[in-house]
């Protein structure tokens, strides 16, 4: 029976073994196993991309797509040191992260602990920023903006915070001074992340 599984990221573990024969009778055999992960991403676009982070988000490997269609990869995730792990794919809209843990050679994911969140939308128009993001689970948020000079200063001043507790649809719109030209970055932090966009007027 032929079982077919959808999924937009599938992670298998697969073995493989490799059995060397001499032409002559041998006094040993060579049995190298291969432990590797298999990941498997259906309907993945070009220029998305595959990051393996660790515990506290230092990446570890860092993969952009270059075909559109389907993903494989096997990876030897057995060579980590011992500790929590994320596969995460950054889409165009959302990222999609899958934990799982290194111990002593073993690799175990918890798909049961699979994630994914809507990416923060941020837009210019003219001296506007419009801000639009959406959490099903009411994740935090905080935005900031940061002013720079127009004299190519890489110094920015941060001149407004807001933060969000609790808030499923959050939609913004920042009026920047037309007068105060120069260059604005936004920063925004949310599920462990960190989106940073800038303007300039």
């Amino acid at each position: 029976m032929k079982k077919e599984i959808k999924k937009g990221l599938l992670i298998v573990t697969i073995m493989g073994t490799m059995l060397s024969h001499a032409s002559k009778p041998s006094a040993f055999e060579v049995n190298n196993e291969i432990k590797k992960t298999m990941v498997v991403i259906n309907n993945v676009k070009e220029g998305q991309v595959l990051v393996i982070k660790d515990y506290f988000g230092v990446v570890l490997y860092k993969e952009f797509i270059e075909k559109t269609g389907a993903y494989t990869k096997g990876f030897d995730l057995t060579a980590l040191p011992d500790g929590n792990y994320f596969f995460e794919l950054d889409k165009d809209l959302e990222i999609q992260m899958i934990p799982f843990k290194v111990k002593a050679n073993t690799v175990e994911f918890y798909k049961e602990k699979e994630t994914k969140f809507f990416k923060p939308v941020l837009r210019f128009k003219e001296n506007k920023i419009l801000f639009s993001r959406l959490s099903l689970d009411y994740k935090p948020l905080t935005i900031k903006i940061y002013y720079g000079d127009s004299n190519g200063s890489s110094n920015y001043e941060l001149i407004h915070t807001d933060k969000f507790q609790d808030t499923k649809v959050i939609e913004r719109v920042y009026a920047l001074d037309k007068e105060k030209k120069g260059k604005y970055r936004i920063v925004v932090e949310t599920e462990g992340h960190e989106f940073i966009k800038t303007t300039t007027l």
